[in-house]
């Protein structure tokens, strides 16, 4: 039994080989696919129990689930293509009719449309100039921009030798303050700096920083100031005070600053105060003393002012002679000032010779003032007629123009012939409000520089009738560095209203661009809104 056994074993594993090479030559079944429903419960291989074998039939009014592809058996070779069974798909329901829809209203009648204005006929468009024109337009500006170019560069030279002018006069101003209030120190800076610029006043600041130097201890320096204005200035009318004040300085050499020196200079002009009332064979002497000395300029001005309150024939001589330059300047401006302050016939016949006599540009300068201050204004216009010196024939004018002797200008106007001359009646003709004037020179002159400059002064005199001259010329002018001017003149005035005006009516774009220019830094509504009118 056991043997038999064995055999049937032996034999078993003989032919299992053999099995296994039938199997995977024999036909393989082919896989049914069935719809799985999703209550089937599913084994650990993904199939169901019925999935194996026969196909599932489908009741057909369930819908059809998705497809589920059974599991290759193991041990199919890979590549081998898989047999998948028919697929049922159900027919589509039927859709539902679809509603009834409500049928649209009438739509209401449309309004009647308004009838169309007719459009304005647009006027032609202006011939464009031709080449020739165009070149010639611009030699005539770019001319106009050189003449405007140099006329600014002579402006700018006068300007500048004014301005230089007035620093000195600042300078010397503030030293004299200096030497008022006793402050030395300053004085000697002022007058330093005014010195160092060489100018007409050099002797003159040199003398009292000198004296300035003398009062603060400082005698070495002061000899060394002195002896520079005696070699620089042999001529100077300081020489003589310069002299006594040297002497004055060697005397101290070595001795302290003695701070009476103020209290005492204070306690002079009281008694000089005093003297105003004195007998005037008593007082004058020793006011010429005090003239003649080394006192301050504080001093001496107040001896000065004594003396001209004094009316007798001595103080009077003392006067004349001071104000025919037998002092220091600052003494002769002084004495020129007093008799032109006292208006009489004496006064202004004295004035007259020492103009006449004097050849100083200053001096002369000083006493036409002093004619304006007596009200002689027949000396003043023959002084505007006659005097060579371009420079003071135009102080005459201004002095005329600040008195209002707007006819006697314009008659000088009329028969004038220098250019400069007729520049600075113009300029007065501006300070003494003849817009009357102004505009028939704007109008009716033959030169374009002076038409220009009367331009100019309608902007700056302002008013209506002004205004109105200007939106006439620009509206009648042909020159463009006149119409340029005429709508700075108009910006000056803040005459926006008018500008506008200009600019709508402009067709040069040149000009118009000029005027934008000058509206759109305006602060003014009118000006505004055109800017807003632009950018629509």
């Amino acid at each position: 039994m056991k043997k038999t056994c064995l055999i049937l074993f032996g034999i078993g594993l003989a032919a299992a080989p053999a099995a296994a090479q039938e199997a995977q030559s024999a036909p393989r079944p082919i896989a049914v696919v069935a719809p799985v429903s999703p209550l089937d419960p599913l084994d650990i291989d993904g199939q169901t129990p019925a999935a194996v074998g026969a196909p599932i039939p489908v009741p057909s009014p369930a819908p059809a689930m998705p497809a589920r592809i059974a599991p290759m058996p193991v041990g199919r070779p890979f590549g081998e293509p898989m047999a998948i069974g028919p697929v049922h798909i159900p027919p589509m329901p039927a859709m539902q009719p679809m509603p009834a829809m409500h049928p649209f209203p009438p739509m209401p009648p449309m309004a009647v449309m308004p009838a169309m204005v007719p459009m304005p006929i647009i006027p032609p468009m202006p011939a464009m100039p031709s080449m020739a024109m165009r070149f010639a337009y611009a030699g005539q500006d770019r001319e106009a921009e050189r003449q405007d170019r140099e006329r600014d560069q002579r402006e700018r030279e006068v300007q500048r030798a004014q301005s230089e002018r007035d620093r000195e006069s600042s300078l010397y101003e503030q030293g004299n303050s200096a030497l008022y209030e006793g402050r030395w120190d300053r004085a000697v800076n002022y007058f330093s700096r005014l010195a160092d610029m060489k100018g007409t006043r050099a002797d003159s600041a040199l003398y009292w920083k000198s004296y300035a130097q003398n009062r603060l201890g400082q005698r070495a320096e002061s000899l060394s100031t002195i002896a520079e204005l005696t070699k620089s200035y042999p001529t100077s009318r300081y020489i003589k005070e310069a002299k006594a004040l040297e002497v004055e300085v060697r005397g101290a050499t070595g001795q302290k600053v003695s701070p009476e020196a103020q209290a005492d200079e204070d306690l002079k002009i009281l008694a000089l105060n005093a003297l105003a009332n004195s007998d005037p064979a008593t007082a004058v002497p020793i006011i010429e003393k005090q003239l003649s000395g080394t006192g301050s300029p504080r001093l001496k001005g107040q001896a000065l002012y004594v003396l001209a309150q004094m009316n007798s024939p001595r103080s009077r001589e003392v006067l004349t002679s001071i104000a025919k330059g037998s002092s220091t300047p600052e003494l002769q401006s002084r004495a020129i000032q007093y008799l032109g302050a006292n208006g009489s016939r004496e006064s202004r016949a004295t004035l007259a010779e020492v103009y006449s006599s004097s050849t100083d540009v200053d001096v002369k300068r000083r006493i036409l003032r002093a004619f304006a201050s007596s009200g002689e204004k027949d000396r003043l216009l023959s002084a505007a007629q006659t005097e060579t010196s371009p420079e003071l024939r135009a102080e005459a004018v201004r002095q005329l123009g600040a008195m209002g002797a707007n006819e006697e200008l314009w008659q000088m106007y009329q028969k004038e012939s220098t250019m400069e001359v007729k520049r600075q009646i113009l300029s007065a003709m501006q300070a003494g409000g003849n817009t009357a004037r102004m505009v028939e020179v704007a109008k009716t002159e033959k030169d374009p520089e002076l038409r220009r400059i009367a331009v100019r002064n309608l902007g700056v005199m302002g008013g209506k009738a002004a205004g109105d001259t200007l939106v006439e010329l620009y509206a009648t002018e042909k020159d463009p560095a006149i119409r340029r001017q005429v709508v700075n003149s108009l910006f000056t005035q803040g005459n926006a209203t008018a500008l506008v005006t200009l600019a709508r009516k402009e067709q040069d774009m040149t000009m118009k661009t000029e005027i934008v220019k000058r509206l759109s830094n305006m602060d003014n509504k009118e000006a505004q809104s055109y800017m807003l009118e632009l950018l629509k």
